[in-house]
């Protein structure tokens, strides 16, 4: 099924960026608390979070479209000339289990290659995130010590983007 992704650069201010957004912190902040979020609690975390710096010359922003339809997000910021770091990794919920997870994070790894010039890609994801850090593991990404002091995050990963030989 994975066949049925496309995933190519969007502006984060595009509406489809913009609602995919919204939907990845109604995602991971009702299951932080537990409980169905309000507007207002998602209104105040994307300003609290904002995704600005996710466009060009700081970071960079990928859609997905699952079978033609906005389904996922993933974005990418420059850490340092030699690091991305990989944020906002989302798949919408009717779209899991199809191989998405895997085709966006393929995709952020060769934009960050190739379009910030990387050599190393890190990410933080909380505990709770079962799913998401076992994709990272399947994937090649290394559990690492705490690098940004992130309240929010409770494991650090990190992936070499350069090929051998």
């Amino acid at each position: 099924m994975s066949d049925l992704w496309t995933v190519a650069p969007l502006s984060v201010g595009h509406p489809e960026s913009a609602a995919l957004l919204r939907a990845y912190y109604e995602d991971i902040v009702s299951r932080y608390h537990g409980r169905p979020v309000t507007d207002a609690e998602i209104d105040r975390v994307l300003a609290e979070e904002p995704s600005d710096d996710l466009t060009a010359p700081t970071g960079h922003f990928l859609v997905g479209w699952f079978g033609g339809r906005p389904a996922g997000c993933v974005g990418l910021r420059v850490l340092d000339p030699a690091t991305a770091e990989l944020t906002r990794l989302f798949v919408r919920p009717g779209a899991r289990g199809t191989g998405g997870g895997g085709r966006l994070l393929a995709a952020a790894e060769r934009a960050a290659r190739e379009v910030i010039g990387a050599r190393a890609i890190r990410l933080d994801t909380r505990g709770d995130l079962v799913e998401a850090r076992a994709l990272y593991v399947r994937h090649g990404y290394a559990e690492i010590p705490d690098y940004n002091g992130s309240q929010y995050a409770d494991h650090w990963f990190e992936k070499s983007l350069v090929r051998p030989g």
